[in-house]
């Protein structure tokens, strides 16, 4: 069975004859904004062998935010989705939007916890450049400390940041 790299409106007609879309993100990112059709079925559900219930008739649809990460397991979506006709969106939601489609957006959603990380992590890199400059050459150690949680992270899976941001108040659900 081939797979497709669809356009985002050619996802739409999909979808209106009765395609399934599926999200492949996360669920912070799909409460966060979502395509009003879509299905959340985030990737790691679908490492851990979850499935969609499709037919070799069936279309369907999949998604994440830039397109990268259906691309990159395409593989495992095929698999996830057999026997259906399995399709990925080009650009992913970016794409979607970029292409003047509805959106759900919900602003009162705590922004994913990957960017909530990006940005922690940037602000004590600058903030320990900043302060090894005008304060105490001291403080590069707190830019190298968290260089060195980054690559820890990075190698291992596993991210001592996420795990303190997400219990923080505005993470708690």
């Amino acid at each position: 069975m081939t797979t497709e790299t669809i356009s985002p409106k050619e996802a739409f007609a999909l979808t209106e004859q009765g395609a399934l879309l599926i999200d492949i993100r996360d669920a912070d990112e799909y409460a966060r904004e979502h395509i009003p059709a879509a299905r959340l079925l985030p990737l790691s559900a679908i490492e851990q062998g979850a499935t969609v219930q499709a037919s070799a008739a069936d279309v369907v649809i999949f998604h994440c935010q830039s397109g990268n990460r259906t691309r990159n397991n395409l593989a495992r979506l095929v698999a996830a989705a057999a026997p259906a006709q399995v399709n990925i969106v080009e650009g992913g939601i970016d794409g979607w939007r970029q292409a003047g489609l509805l959106t759900v957006e919900d602003k009162s959603q705590p922004l994913p916890l990957m960017r909530q990380v990006q940005i922690a992590a940037g602000v004590l890199i600058l903030l320990g450049v900043i302060l090894g400059y005008s304060v105490s050459s001291a403080f590069f150690l707190l830019s190298a400390f968290v260089g060195a949680g980054l690559t820890f992270a990075g190698v291992t899976g596993f991210c001592g940041m996420a795990r303190l941001l997400v219990s923080m108040p505005w993470n708690r659900r």
